[in-house]
Parts: C-alpha cells; structure tokens; sequence
C-alpha cells in the first residue's frame, strides 16, 4: 500500500471506525513479528469486530 493511501487507511480506521490509537499501535507492534495483513491482525487480536472487517474490507476495494 503506497505511503498516501496507507495514511488514508489509517485515518479510516481511526475516524470511521473508531479504532483508537492504542489499538492500532498494538497491531502495528505484532505486525513487525507477525507479517500478514494489518486487518487481519487487527481482527484476530480482538481489535475490530467481523462487521468491522467487512468493512475494512470494502473500503480497500474502494480505495
């Protein structure tokens, strides 16, 4: 994901899904030891819901 859209992502994450700061910091931090895709790292950490996901999901096939 280019640097810009990741900021887009991130602030979606933030502004629409209310993801807070705290939560993303603990993804990003398990993402550097376990790669794979932050929504899924997000969701199998207990950060976001299945709805959520869905989501997420949809808006990166917008964006």
């Amino acid at each position: 994901m280019a640097s810009a859209n990741y900021s887009r992502f991130l602030r979606f994450l933030q502004e629409d899904l209310a993801i807070s700061s705290s939560s993303l910091s603990i993804a990003l931090r398990h993402l550097e030891h376990d790669p794979g895709p932050l929504p899924m790292i997000l969701w199998r950490y207990g950060l976001v819901t299945l709805e959520q996901l869905d989501k997420i999901y949809d808006w990166m096939e917008t964006a």
